[in-house]
């Protein structure tokens, strides 16, 4: 049976209460995806994540009379709210296994040569890599984007064995879990949001992670445990108001990584950290940038 799939463009304020309309209509499921290909980070404590530009898509029984669903909609909307509801748009879609079609989207990814991302309904491509088993979520980040992609990519490259590691935005602990995995002696996860270090710690479970080898902190109550290697993968303004909090939790001669940093703001954040690192040039994938360098013996 085909389903009527309805499609409105929101913005945080209003996302919520489309998805209750939707459902108070008779949706049989509402949903929300990103409408501008933006990344989304770990949200503020109690605070809900969503992107600036959601879409809200409810699917609804074919056999409804689709030209008085959308009128119905608009009016409940203009009752509600007081403003109308322009932009709907309607599609009829095949019937068929949506969980396992979402589930069909992800695929084990391959960071270099040693290091592969793979969810836990998938067999690891390589037994013999660094097989770090993370299923997508919607906040913390699993290797999709182009931030967390050169992160990875970093740390499959680098010689992590037997070093302390601090992910500082741990999110996942995608990172984090990747280095103790590479062969990383400890990591210290620190991030605002307690979900986010919850999800690290199931996480580290899940991949038979020893979590005496794994502490997480929110900030400001992480111990001052000196990094060989300080990854960051949070966005350019923090980052630049964490230099010399970072840069004091890094050991001499230890590597710097940061990343979630757009092309124009990249030359702004290295300023930030060369009182205290060597920065090399900026790696680039496709507007996003990450920075390494290493801390200086001052």
């Amino acid at each position: 049976m085909p389903w009527i799939q309805l499609q409105i463009p929101a913005d945080p304020e209003t996302a919520d209460q489309l998805e209750d309309l939707l459902m108070e209509m008779g949706a049989d499921a509402v949903s929300m995806e990103d409408a501008a290909d933006q990344p989304l980070y770990e949200p503020d404590p109690g605070t809900t994540p969503l992107w600036s530009q959601t879409t809200v898509t409810g699917l609804f029984q074919a056999d409804r009379d689709i030209e008085q669903l959308c009128t119905d909609v608009r009016d409940a909307w203009h009752q509600q709210t007081q403003q109308p509801l322009t932009d709907i748009d309607v599609t009829l879609v095949e019937d068929k296994d949506w969980e396992r079609a979402w589930m069909d989207d992800f695929q084990p990814l391959q960071f270099g040569e040693r290091l592969w991302i793979v969810p836990s309904w998938h067999q690891a491509p390589d037994p013999n890599a660094a097989n770090l088993m993370l299923d997508p979520g919607l906040a913390f980040g699993t290797g999709t984007h182009p931030t967390t992609a050169l992160c990875l990519e970093w740390l499959d490259g680098a010689d992590v064995k037997g070093k302390q590691v601090t992910d500082y935005g741990c999110g996942s602990g995608i990172l984090g879990l990747a280095a103790l995995l590479l062969g990383a002696n400890h990591v210290v996860g620190v991030d605002t949001d307690p979900q986010a270090l919850e999800a690290s710690l199931e996480n580290a479970r899940r991949n038979g992670v020893d979590e005496a080898r794994l502490d997480l902190y929110l900030p400001g109550s992480e111990p001052d445990t000196k990094a060989d290697v300080m990854l960051a993968n949070i966005l350019a303004q923090p980052l630049i108001d964490l230099a010399s909090h970072l840069a004091a939790l890094t050991n001499p001669g230890g590597d710097l990584v940061l990343s979630g940093i757009l092309s124009y703001q990249a030359r702004e954040v290295m300023a930030a950290y060369e009182p205290w690192f060597i920065m090399d040039e900026p790696t680039q994938r496709e507007e996003w940038i990450r920075l390494t360098g290493r801390r200086n013996d001052r």
